[in-house]
C-alpha cells in the first residue's frame, strides 16, 4: 500500500473488471459493448490517479472475487487488489469496512470507480469529516452516493440497501441513524452511469483535460471517429 506511516486512512476504489456486461452496463445502450470497456478502463486509471494523489493514504481496489486476476493486471501492482466476501455491492461495502477496520485504520472510505474528475478536495474534506463524525456520504444528484465512509465497520449498515437505485442515498441515511451514528455529507457530484452523465463529463473535460486525462483523451478520440448523433457523449 502507498504512503502512510500511521495506516489511519485507507481509500478503497470499488471496482469491476472492464469486460463487456460487467461494468456500466446503463452505458451500452448509447456506446457499444467495446467502447464501454474502454471507457470504464479509462475512468479506473484515472480514478486511480486521483487516488494516488492524496498524501498518508493507503489505497486499494476491493472487487468481486472473480474479478481479482483481471484487475491486479489493470491496476499494474499500483494498489492491492482484493476480493470481496459475498455478491453485490453491498457485500463489497461491508467487506471494505471489516477488512480495512480489521488492519487498523481508522479512517475508511469507499469511492466508486466511476468519477476520477472529482476534486480531490473533496476527498480531503471526507478523510477530514471522519476525525469528527462516525460516518461521511457524498451524495449524487441521481439519489445514490460516490462515495461512504466511516471509522469501524459497522454490521448491517448496507444490509438490505438496493445501492442501484434511486433512493440508495435515503436508504444509507436511514440505516446510519436507526444505528445511532453521526454522519457528515460532502458536496453533492455526479458519476457516470447514463448518456447525459457522459455528456456533462466531456463538456467539462474539454476544458479542464487534466482532471481525467485518460477519460479526456478517451472522449476527444471518440468524438472525433464517431458522427455527430451516433455518439452517445452528444446526447
Amino acid at each position: 500500500m502507498t504512503g502512510s506511516t500511521n495506516h489511519d486512512c485507507a481509500l478503497v476504489i470499488m471496482a469491476k473488471a472492464p469486460r463487456p456486461g460487467s461494468a456500466k452496463t446503463r452505458l451500452a445502450q448509447s456506446l457499444p459493448p467495446t467502447a464501454v470497456v474502454e471507457l470504464y478502463r479509462c475512468l479506473l486509471d484515472d480514478t486511480m490517479a486521483l487516488a494516488k494523489s492524496l498524501d498518508d493514504v493507503d489505497v486499494a481496489i476491493m472487487c468481486p472475487a472473480s474479478d481479482v486476476e483481471v484487475l491486479s493486471r489493470e491496476a499494474s501492482a499500483t494498489a492491492p487488489v482484493l476480493a470481496q466476501s459475498g455478491d453485490g455491492l453491498a457485500a463489497g461495502l461491508t467487506s471494505v469496512f471489516a477488512h480495512f477496520a480489521a488492519a487498523g485504520h481508522r479512517r475508511i472510505i469507499a469511492f466508486n470507480s466511476d468519477s476520477p474528475h472529482l476534486p480531490v478536495s473533496v476527498l480531503k474534506s471526507a478523510f477530514q469529516a471522519l476525525t469528527e463524525h462516525d460516518v461521511v456520504v457524498g451524495p449524487t444528484h441521481d439519489g445514490g452516493y460516490y462515495l461512504v465512509g466511516a471509522t469501524a465497520s459497522h454490521p448491517g449498515l448496507f444490509s438490505g440497501d438496493r445501492l442501484g437505485t434511486t433512493n440508495a442515498f435515503d436508504a444509507l441515511l436511514a440505516r446510519v441513524r436507526a444505528l445511532g451514528l453521526s454522519v457528515r455529507l460532502t458536496d453533492p457530484f455526479y458519476d457516470i452511469d447514463v448518456a447525459a452523465d457522459l455528456s456533462q463529463l466531456a463538456a467539462e473535460l474539454q476544458h479542464a483535460p487534466a482532471r481525467a486525462p485518460r477519460t479526456a483523451q478517451w472522449l476527444a478520440e471518440w468524438r472525433r471517429a464517431v458522427p455527430p448523433g451516433q455518439n452517445g457523449g452528444d446526447r
